[in-house]
Order: structure tokens, then C-alpha cells, then sequence
């Protein structure tokens, strides 16, 4: 639905007021509901799966020649897409229930027993750009959490949105839950966005996902908390004592494999120790892939650089391009990427320990690798089942948004009729 004449501020209002309604249900709803409302989107999804690749090739067809490949990718389902999302909901399903988990417990010196337990945080409200699958991940995770969720998706999405959305609602009523534990924003409005960071009355948590025009936008605007996903400006980092045949492969991996996500390395930062090595090895493993553009340093080692100006040290290009710095060894490199990194994921290649863990420890980044593409920054690979997204801010949350990051907690204080002094 895409219904234009639907007041903004009203539709927020009553979206919230059912979702409200159904975060109530979900709260107290068993474990084995919950498994079985996932169970059962996945299957729903499945059987959609031809009226989701329709819906999903007028959405690509709408942007046409108006976004670059980058954002068709993100933007694109196939069979195998879709599979992995029903995939990921029942991966959820397997996933311990966060809820209810004791969290601590203590004896208080007059006898009280409390006990901190995880409850889910309410009615969230998941703002995010182009990739629809984000919508089925947000709302099996909010579901397994015992959240409600209100979701808005980019435009471009809405057709996709849609039908995901059906799917899961269909899962909640086999399983006896209610539906409006999962709706969608159903006009294109942007007043429709800025009500719902003004819904206090419904809405417990807004999460943003996507670029940072977005992102900015929800912080600046929002009077509902928020839990922000920034742009990926990562980082791999190559030191003096690093395998430069492994760091090169495996940065070939970081940049390449997906270059539309935000935890694909944007920028190469090499020491200068062992850079008439390491810069050919590394463009040699690009090959025609990727566009490397380079400080004059590197470039002078290299001709298939290309120079870089300043503005690529600071920009996530989510394209085949990459820059490329030579710094002069580990604390000028510490200072490099503390400074141009957006505090996402950052790595170091090293077979030295102690470098390894001064750059972990010296980088403010939600995740650290060692060793590792940065395209590991996903919680699925870190054994959540999906994720929302990425955390970058240091409260609540910080890096993938699982299950647990879905929950508050709060207080259960037994006693046997004490009274305050």
C-alpha cells in the first residue's frame, strides 16, 4: 500500500497505537509461539517468493537509471536472496530467547532478593533505505525479542516491503500472535518519517539504517531515542610485521566481495616499512576490480594508483574504489584511522600480538579485526542469526544489533514484609 492521501500524523498515530496494543501480547507470548511465528513467515515467504521478485522488479525498475549499481545491488532479490532471508528467520527460531534471562541477582543485607532480569523494549521504529531485506531481519529479530515493530523503508523498497511484511504477519496469526506486532508505514510521505521520531506516546526506540544524510536526519530530528548506524568509512591497516600475501588476499576480500556494505573496507592504509612491497602486491590482488587512488607516496611506488585527494580519506564510496595512505609505522597509523575512521570496523594485518592489540585498543571503533576482512562486521558471522545493523555510538548498543541489544531489563525485588528504616 502507497497511499498518498493518508494523513501523515494520523496514519503514525494509529500505527502506534496497534503496535502498542500488540507489543503488550508479545511481551508475555512463550518462546515456542515465537518460534513458531518464524517458522511460519519463512515458510510464507518461500511460497511468496514469485510475488516477491514481481513486486521486487518494479521497485528496481523505478530507479532505473536514476541510481547507480551500488544501490540496485542492495536494492535487488533474487531466488537465492530470498532464500537466505526465510533461512535467516528460522535461524532466529534456533536462537535462545532473550527474554526473561537473569541478568544478575543479589542479597540484600535486610533479606530482599533482587534480581535484574531482560525484558524486550517495547514498540521500535526501523528506518532504513533500500535493501528489503532489512525488513524481514529487523522484524524476525524484534519479534523473537518480544518487540513490535513499525517499519518505514525507502521508497524505492515499497513494493518489496510490502510483501515481506504480509509474509511475517501471516507467521504471527499461525502462531496465534498479533499481527500488528509487524506493520509498515503505508505512504511514501516524509512528514510520515517525521512523525514517527516525534511518536514518544508509541514509539520506545528508533534505529536508523542506512547512509548518512539518513542517519543525521533521525538524530537531529528525533525526540524518541536512538540507537544510530553510521556510514562505513572502514579501514585495513597493513604493519611492518604483517604476511603481506595474506594481507593482500584477504583486503581483496574486504573491498570486493560486496562493495555495497557498510562493512567493506573503503581505505588501505600501509606502513611505510614495508610499502614497496605491499603497495604492487595489493594492486597486483585489485587487478581491474578495483580503483586504487593514492597519497603521492604510494603512487610513486605504483602507476596503477591513481591520486587521491583529500576528500577520499573521509568518504565511504560503496563502490569498486579504494584509497590507499602510507603512514609512518603503528602510532602514525593509530592516529590515521582513529581519525578518518566513522568508527565501524577497522583491521590490522600483523603477525605481531602486541601490535595487534595496541591498534585494537587504540582504535574507538565498534569492531576491531585482526587478521580478518572487515566484511565480517555481520551478526550472522558473529552467531546472532541476523542483525538490524551496526551500532557505532557507545550507549545501549555497539556494533551488531542482535537479540540481547533488542532488550532493556528491569528490576524484581522480593521481600517478606521488610520496611524502610
Amino acid at each position: 500500500m502507497n497511499d498518498q492521501t493518508l494523513d501523515p500524523t494520523i496514519h503514525i498515530h494509529e500505527l502506534g497505537s496497534r503496535a502498542k496494543a500488540a507489543a503488550r501480547g508479545l511481551a508475555t507470548a512463550s518462546t515456542e509461539a515465537k518460534n513458531t511465528a518464524l517458522v511460519e513467515a519463512a515458510k510464507a515467504l518461500r511460497a511468496a517468493m514469485p510475488e516477491l521478485i514481481a513486486a521486487n522488479e518494479q521497485d528496481v525498475a523505478s530507479v532505473a537509471g536514476k541510481k547507480d549499481d551500488a544501490f540496485i545491488d542492495r536494492l535487488r532479490l533474487t531466488e537465492d536472496r530470498i532464500e537466505g532471508m526465510a533461512t535467516a528467520l528460522e535461524d532466529i527460531a534456533k536462537l535462545p530467547d532473550p527474554v526473561g534471562r537473569k541478568l544478575a541477582s543479589f542479597d540484600r543485607p535486610n533479606g530482599l532478593k533482587i534480581e535484574r532480569v531482560a525484558v524486550p523494549i517495547g514498540v521500535i521504529g526501523m528506518i532504513y533505505e533500500s535493501r528489503p531485506n532489512v525488513g524481514a531481519d529487523a522484524s524476525a529479530l524484534c519479534l523473537k525479542s518480544g518487540n513490535a515493530v513499525i517499519l518505514r523503508g525507502g521508497s524505492e523498497s515499497r513494493n518489496s516491503t510490502r510483501v515481506i511484511v504480509k509474509a511475517m504477519q501471516a507467521g504471527l496469526k499461525a502462531a496465534g500472535l498479533p499481527e500488528d506486532a509487524v506493520q509498515t508505514v503505508g505512504t511514501t510521505d516524509r512528514a510520515a518519517v517525521a512523525a514517527l521520531l516525534k511518536a514518544d506516546e508509541f514509539v520506545d526506540l528508533v534505529i536508523p539504517r542506512g547512509g548518512r544524510g539518513l542517519v543525521e536526519l533521525v538524530r537531529d530530528q528525533a525526540s524518541v531515542p536512538t540507537l544510530l548506524h553510521l556510514d562505513g568509512n572502514c579501514h585495513s591497516y597493513v604493519h611492518e610485521a604483517a604476511n603481506l600475501d595474506k594481507a593482500a588476499q584477504v583486503i581483496r576480500n574486504a573491498k570486493l566481495r560486496r562493495t555495497g556494505v557498510c562493512g567493506a573496507t573503503e581505505s588501505i592504509v600501509i606502513d611505510r616499512a614495508v610499502a614497496d612491497k605491499a603497495v604492487p602486491k595489493i594492486a597486483e590482488a585489485m587487478g581491474a576490480d578495483c580503483e586504487l587512488r593514492g597519497d603521492a607516496e604510494a603512487v610513486a611506488i605504483d602507476a596503477r594508483l591513481k591520486p587521491a585527494s583529500e576528500e577520499d580519506w573521509d568518504t565511504e564510496y560503496l563502490g569498486p574504489i579504494a584509497s590507499v595512505k602510507i603512514v609512518d609505522g603503528l602510532d602514525d597509523a593509530i592516529d590515521w584511522v582513529d581519525s578518518h575512521s566513522s568508527h565501524h570496523t577497522d583491521a590490522i594485518f600483523t603477525e605481531d600480538a602486541d601490535a595487534a592489540r595496541k591498534f585494537m585498543t587504540g582504535i574507538d571503533s565498534a569492531i576491531l579485526m585482526h587478521n580478518a576482512s572487515t566484511q565480517f562486521a555481520d551478526g550472522g558471522e558473529f552467531g546472532m542469526g541476523a542483525e538490524i545493523g551496526i551500532a557505532t555510538g557507545k550507549m545501549h548498543a555497539r556494533g551488531p544489533v542482535g537479540l540481547e541489544q533488542l532488550t532493556s531489563f528491569k528490576y524484581l525485588v522480593h521481600g517478606d514484609g521488610q520496611i524502610r528504616e
